[in-house]
């Protein structure tokens, strides 16, 4: 019985499917960080970055009170990249380094739930 259960209870575990990534675009432009959304479910996501600018672009994700910054690299005017990461829960900052970008409007903020 405990053997036809264990079998059961696996059988169950590989057959669901695995959750899809969530996704998160980020349009990049001269001074604006603007997100196709305001939150994604903490996990597996795919960040991409969509430089809508004539400047290059770049963008960093770090949760609010964390150190571990996530980093997309230099994307070219009308260029794109994408970066696949794991998310904790919290609120991440995301602004672009590039000289003074981010303080020239070049920020944003992302919630991730549970």
């Amino acid at each position: 019985m405990i053997r036809a259960a264990l079998v059961f209870l696996t059988a169950v575990a590989v057959l669901q499917p695995h959750s899809a990534p969530g996704r998160l675009g980020v349009s990049a432009s001269e001074f604006h960080l603007t997100l196709s959304r305001g939150s994604v479910k903490a996990g597996r996501v795919i960040v991409q970055l969509q430089n809508e600018g004539e400047d290059v672009h770049d963008l960093r994700l770090r949760r609010i009170g964390g150190t571990r910054t996530y980093s997309l690299p230099v994307t070219s005017p009308g260029g794109r990249t994408t970066l696949s990461l794991r998310l904790l829960p919290g609120r991440y900052r995301l602004w672009c380094s590039l000289a003074n970008h981010a303080q020239l409007g070049m920020r944003a903020v992302l919630r991730v739930p549970r």
